[in-house]
């Protein structure tokens, strides 16, 4: 709670309408370090879009334009697995169930993110092998 109490703060005393993303790290100690202050969506929550009932990117939007937030519930769960350095084979990602790709469609670069896969679930124990088959497919394309 001591994060949202932070991002409120700090969004109240910007005067700011709409996201407000606070990247935090935990450190050792217990404390907390701001890394990244971003008044936009952000990548941690590219989930949103599928797993959840109302993205980041609408309710952004909503809050923007003034009208009702929508409910930001989680649908099951979900995972984010990033594509750094390549894009994995899109028929072999699409053919697992609950997987989402999400192609920048920049070029390929080592340690450039070009895209992410959000797979969904109903479940933890439905999530798990579908996210290990999609991070493998991902460490293939990266190595490939």
């Amino acid at each position: 709670m001591l994060s949202a109490n932070l991002a409120e703060s700090l969004a109240t005393s910007m005067g700011l309408v709409g996201t407000l993303t606070v990247e935090l790290f935990l450190m050792p100690d217990g404390t907390l370090v701001v890394n990244e202050l971003a008044p936009r969506v952000h990548n941690s929550g590219h989930w949103t879009i599928e797993g959840s009932d109302t993205s980041q990117f609408e309710n952004h939007l909503r809050a923007v334009l003034g009208w009702p937030l929508g409910s930001t519930a989680a649908r099951g769960v979900s995972v984010m697995v990033n594509c750094i350095g390549a894009m994995p084979d899109r028929e072999s990602v699409l053919a697992i169930p609950g997987a989402h790709l999400h192609d920048y469609e920049k070029p390929a670069r080592r340690a450039r993110k070009v895209g992410h896969v959000i797979v969904c679930a109903a479940d933890e124990a439905t999530l798990e092998p579908r996210r290990a088959r999609v991070e493998e497919l991902v460490r293939a394309s990266a190595d490939g």
